[in-house]
């Protein structure tokens, strides 16, 4: 894997037990860039916090009845990222290639959102994507930057493979970024419409909407929590989901179909580790629902 030797240096380890390499079924990346925030900066530190948080919770899920130190994982460390957006995602796309051909999957510990857009660029075949955000990130253009946290949605519709992308939780849209989802047959889920119906009946429409996709790629902005639940995120918007509302949907998502996904958007010094720990707790809970649905 010559560009994660290049692009990747080593860390703390996710969870404490570190498997060899080529054992590995999932790789899991730091990817500490935040160059295009503009409310609340800092994510680059988040993939430090949610290793230490990692470090201090119990491994074992009763959602997925096993623990995370059954699941085959190797921390490669954190994305040497640049001060251009361009060349960070183009590092990050070439590491999530190298780690699709070798026929394991990425877990992406962001990090503003915009990384999605590099680790997207990096699967070769068709590619559906089930996004967990407050947000679309549809505009065209965000305070004169093209690829930026609110435009790399668009980016991806118009730059990868991706054919189809549903989002789960929105609740914060501009009138541009309602024109295009309808436009693209975009399918999102508010965060009144999933509180109303539960999240059971909303994971079934997903399943439905899923149904001729071979490959999916999951996205989790840890904006689309409530405040209340994930305080220290870049751009936190009232009236969102709570936590078993998340992993109830994040986890019925999860199955041998799922080719990597990552976690973005924690800002840890704008709490005192309430939001890491839910992160980390997100990030574990979908390792496991993988490893138990079948990889």
């Amino acid at each position: 894997m010559s560009y994660l030797e290049l692009f990747a240096s080593p860390s703390a380890v996710f969870g404490g037990v570190q498997r060899d390499l080529n054992e590995a079924d999932y790789v899991v990346l730091g990817v500490p860039f935040d160059l295009t925030s503009t409310y609340r900066s800092g994510s680059r530190f988040a993939p430090a916090a949610i290793r230490e948080a990692a470090l201090n919770i119990e491994t074992y899920s009763f959602r997925s009845e096993i623990s995370l130190e059954e699941v085959k994982i190797h921390d490669v460390g954190d994305l040497h990222v640049s001060l251009d957006a361009e060349e960070t995602l183009k590092r990050l796309g070439l590491v999530t290639k190298d780690i699709f051909k070798a026929a394991k999957k990425p877990a992406l510990i962001g990090g503003e959102h915009t990384l999605t857009l590099g680790a997207v660029r990096g699967f070769d075949g068709a590619l559906a994507m089930v996004v967990f955000d407050a947000h679309l990130d549809l505009r065209d253009e965000y305070m004169g930057e093209k690829v930026c946290h609110a435009t790399f949605m668009r980016r991806v519709f118009e730059e990868t493979k991706v054919r189809k992308v549903i989002c789960v939780g929105t609740r914060a849209v501009c009138k541009e970024e309602l024109g295009y989802a309808e436009k693209t047959g975009m399918r999102f889920f508010t965060s009144q419409e999933v509180i109303r119906r539960g999240a059971q009946d909303i994971s079934r429409e997903i399943s439905n909407l899923l149904d001729h996709h071979e490959a999916v790629y999951l996205s989790i902005d840890m904006d689309v929590l409530d405040p209340a639940y994930a305080p220290a995120v870049q751009n936190p918007e009232p009236d969102g989901l709570n936590i078993h509302q998340l992993l109830d949907l994040v986890c019925n998502v999860c199955d041998g179909r799922v080719v990597g996904f990552d976690v973005t958007e924690v800002t840890p010094h704008y709490d005192e580790g309430v939001t890491a720990i839910q992160a980390t707790k997100v990030i574990s809970e979908v390792l496991c629902a993988l490893e138990r649905n079948g990889l």
